[in-house]
């Protein structure tokens, strides 16, 4: 039973953060305008409620009760995603409204919405006095000579406790933003009519929400309350799933999440548009969409995740541009227009592909072979229509590893960086071809019951020395497969620790509680299980740690399951039996990668693009004074361009000026292959280490019970 709702769950995990990001997209942008007297909770979403109630207090894999302090925090909860940046309610809302957390557990408990609702009427008013205070200020003139600052990330900052405190952060907020547009040369009466296009906007799409939205998002409070991964999806909004479910995948290649008023690119999709350019990357902010070649920039600050969606994908073949502020530059930084050409996003786009590098050893070289596998795919459709050749990530290795050992390989690399997973079939299966036998990972339910997956086919496809290459991005069956190749000692797990998401989710459909009723009640994402490695060691929280670390400078605690509130605690259960393999010095491995590193013009580069986006990501707040504006922007390009530049020399390459207008697409691209490389290449080094190190394959020691 656990084994079948595991190999479902890994598919929506997948395709589900795909769809939410890159988009359930409305039938039409233009929405009817919501009145307040419609703001009401009825009795479906009571009824909702309490089947909620029911499947959490039932299957959830954390234990579930619903008190006074849950009720508490769930407030605040919802609080924070209406008004992320505490720029609309006052402190005196907020002690309005917690004062009687300890009514609201009662209250869900019986399925009474009234607080939910309240809450939010009282953000739309906000709102509205916000706004038309914003606007109102866009008429006046702005100093940029005068030293002040503006604390842009408010989501740790004190409720503001009067409406003169809300005035000033609103004073330097249109301050600030004019300063964007004033950076990037536009002329002041453009700036005005796109602010207040802007400012317009956000109140417009407030009031387009719907009692549905309202309860979605308090649900979302709610559940994020037990656990991050666990969240409601309305009938409206399983709807659009299921459609999109349906059709074929035309845009950029890249999922979006909605961060304040900002879309934010999560993470770049491989094969996509969005990652070949090159010039789009994780954590760079969406401001603006233009269509086709000359098309107007439309300014998309402060709009609905799924109305910049809608803009952003199209026909394939066609033209998108975006207007980013790259995460490199901060909040203090200049904008670029990135264009792309949409395109479908295939399977075979993400299908494991494969190199040598050759690595001089004293006299003669070592063969590494690097097969890069961007996600752990597998063509469930195609296998359940009885089709014998579906696609699938371990065939596709094996294939590989095959033509690999033609070509004389005396090691071989497997690079999963940013690898978010994909079907734990796979991940089980490919990790066989590298054991001889034994399990692979283990699967704990809420009810306590472990089950064990073994390799499926027992001998070994590929026995000679091997690596594993991750990052902060390696999530899931990532993680699965690396823990396993680290608890055998099969091979050396290079790179970063990994993303830390060790829970399984599953959808279910609510309708099935209320058995006889027609009301369409929406879809859990329920969190029903956790993973363990063979050592016992959960891949929760923790994720994987590498045996030879590349730091970065880069704040793990920044990132990944680790940022996440209410994430489950890592923890482990009794270790399975399986037999490990003779390992390498790791010790004697990791110093002579230090020592080429330190002296390496991609480790520096990488090194000080990763302490300058540390700083970025610790920043509050910003100068409102212009020139001190211009100075930082130009110091942070500066850094990354000379290190970059050096780097890119040392290969006997011409640096390419991203930000130019007349830009090589194609030379920005080939640039951007070889940056991507420095990892790989040094991971290959490595395991030439491990092939002098032990001058022969590794034999796997007696069986042992750990």
């Amino acid at each position: 039973m656990i084994k079948r709702i595991i190999q479902m769950s890994i598919g929506v995990i997948s395709i589900g953060a795909l769809v939410a990001a890159l988009g359930v997209a409305p039938a039409s942008a233009e929405l009817r305008t919501v009145g307040l007297s419609d703001l009401f909770p009825n009795d479906r979403q009571a009824k909702t409620t309490l089947v909620i109630n029911k499947v959490l207090e039932r299957f959830h894999y954390r234990p579930f009760r619903l008190d006074d302090a849950f009720a508490e925090e769930t407030i605040m909860n919802y609080f924070e995603d209406l008004d992320a940046n505490r720029s609309f309610f006052l402190e005196r809302d907020i002690t309005r409204f917690t004062r009687g957390a300890s009514r609201l557990d009662d209250d869900l408990a019986k399925g009474r919405l009234d607080t939910a609702f309240d809450i939010f009427r009282v953000y739309r008013v906000h709102v509205d006095n916000r706004i038309e205070h914003a606007l109102e200020l866009l008429e006046g003139d702005f100093d940029f000579s005068v030293p002040e600052t503006y604390q842009f990330d408010r989501a740790d900052a004190p409720w503001p406790r009067t409406d003169s405190e809300l005035d000033e952060i609103w004073r330097k907020r249109v301050k600030y933003d004019y300063l964007v547009l004033k950076l990037a040369d536009k002329r002041d009466a453009d700036i005005r009519e796109q602010l207040r296009k802007r400012y317009e906007g956000i109140a417009r799409r407030v009031h387009q929400l719907t009692a549905d939205d309202v309860y979605q998002t308090f649900v979302n409070a709610y559940t994020r309350t037990l656990e991050p991964h666990t969240s409601y999806m309305s009938p409206s909004t399983s709807e659009n799933f299921d459609i999109s479910m349906r059709l074929k995948l035309e845009g950029i290649g890249a999922v979006l999440s909605g961060d304040t008023e900002y879309t934010v690119i999560q993470r770049t999709i491989p094969g996509g548009p969005a990652r070949q350019s090159g010039q789009v990357h994780a954590g760079d902010k969406i401001i603006g969409v233009a269509q086709g070649l000359d098309g107007p920039m439309e300014d998309v600050v402060g709009w609905r995740l799924q109305d910049v969606v809608d803009k952003i994908r199209g026909p394939k073949g066609s033209v998108v541009r975006l207007l980013v502020l790259p995460k490199s530059e901060g909040s203090a930084g200049r904008t670029r227009v990135v264009k792309l050409v949409r395109n479908e996003i295939q399977l075979e786009d993400q299908a494991a592909s494969a190199e040598v590098i050759d690595v001089p050893v004293g006299t003669t070289v070592a063969r590494i072979g690097v097969i890069e596998l961007p996600a752990f795919y597998r063509d469930f459709r195609a296998e359940s229509e009885g089709n014998r050749n579906f696609t699938s990530t371990t065939r596709d290795v094996r294939k590989l590893i095959a033509d690999l050992k033609r070509q004389g390989i005396d090691g071989l690399v497997i690079d999963l960086r940013g690898n978010g997973g994909g079907s734990l079939t796979e991940a089980t299966s490919l990790t066989g071809l590298f054991i001889d036998e034994g399990p692979v990972v283990q699967v704990k339910d809420a009810l306590g019951k472990v089950e064990v997956e073994l390799d499926p086919a027992p001998g070994l496809v590929y026995s000679g020395p091997l690596a594993v290459l991750v990052d902060r991005n390696s999530a899931s069956a990532s993680e699965i497969f690396a823990g396993a190749i680290q608890d055998y000692g099969r091979g050396v797990i290079i790179g970063e620790p990994t993303f830390g998401k060790g829970t399984v989710q599953t959808l279910v459909d609510l309708d099935r509680y209320v058995p006889g009723d027609s009301s369409d009640l929406g879809r859990l994402r329920l969190t029903m299980a956790e993973f363990y490695r063979v050592s016992g060691g959960s891949t929760q929280l923790k994720g994987v740690e590498p045996d030879i670390y590349f730091d970065f400078g880069l704040d793990a605690g920044d990132h990944g399951e680790r940022s996440l509130e209410n994430a489950l605690p890592w923890n482990k259960i009794r270790p399975a039996r399986y037999a490990r393999y003779q390992g390498a010095d790791v010790d004697w491995l990791r110093r002579r990668s230090a020592e080429r590193t330190a002296a390496d013009d991609g480790f520096r580069m990488l090194s000080a693009r990763g302490r300058l986006l540390s700083e970025i990501s610790n920043e509050q707040q910003v100068s409102l004074r212009e020139a001190d504006r211009r100075a930082e922007s130009e110091r942070r390009d500066g850094i990354l361009k000379d290190e970059r530049d050096k780097f890119l020399r040392t290969r006997g390459v011409e640096p390419v000026d991203e930000d130019a207008e007349d830009v090589d697409e194609d030379a920005l691209e080939a640039q951007q292959k070889i940056i991507d490389r420095i990892q790989a290449e040094e991971a290959a080094r490595i395991l030439a280490d491990v092939i002098i190190e032990q001058g022969a394959a590794q034999r796997p020691r007696a069986a042992m019970r750990n």
